[in-house]
């Protein structure tokens, strides 16, 4: 499968007026292709810090960077490419099986990661040959 079918960068609305800016993001299909069962935000890093490092068997997730910026390295075994986040109504949707590598977290960034499932360490790879492996068993099961 193509990287680029893996991953989509979305573009919410902005409802803001002279009050300030709303941003909204419903699920079930309406702004992101799942229904939300877990959201979770990463503050307080800088630039130095790696956090993600791993693949999910089964979850998909939309990140937005709230405030601030960051940038998400994303891997399928055969491709990678990078997106940085820096506007507060840009997401990334990232399907099962994308390895991430979020970095370079500005010193005001708030990640926030909505997902599919709730979680379950038993889902996630941590290890990127191990990851490899995987993809790999994968394509030969579709051929």
């Amino acid at each position: 499968m193509k990287l680029k079918d893996q991953y989509k960068v979305l573009e919410f609305l902005d409802f803001g007026d002279d009050r300030g800016n709303l941003v909204v993001i419903e699920g079930d299909g309406i702004d992101i292709p799942f229904s939300i069962k877990r959201v979770f935000y990463i503050y307080g890093s800088d630039e130095e810090v790696m956090r993600g490092q791993h693949a999910n068997r089964i979850t998909e997730f939309v990140m937005v960077n709230v405030c601030g910026t960051s940038k998400v390295r994303i891997d399928n075994g055969y491709e990678s490419t990078v997106i940085e986040l820096n506007k507060p109504r840009m997401g990334l949707y990232l399907s099962s099986m994308v390895w991430k590598d979020m970095y370079e977290f500005s010193s005001d960034s708030i990640l926030l990661v909505m997902a599919s499932m709730h979680y379950d360490s038993n889902e996630y790879i941590r290890n990127y040959d191990e990851f490899k492996k995987e993809i790999a068993i994968e394509s030969e099961v579709q051929e």
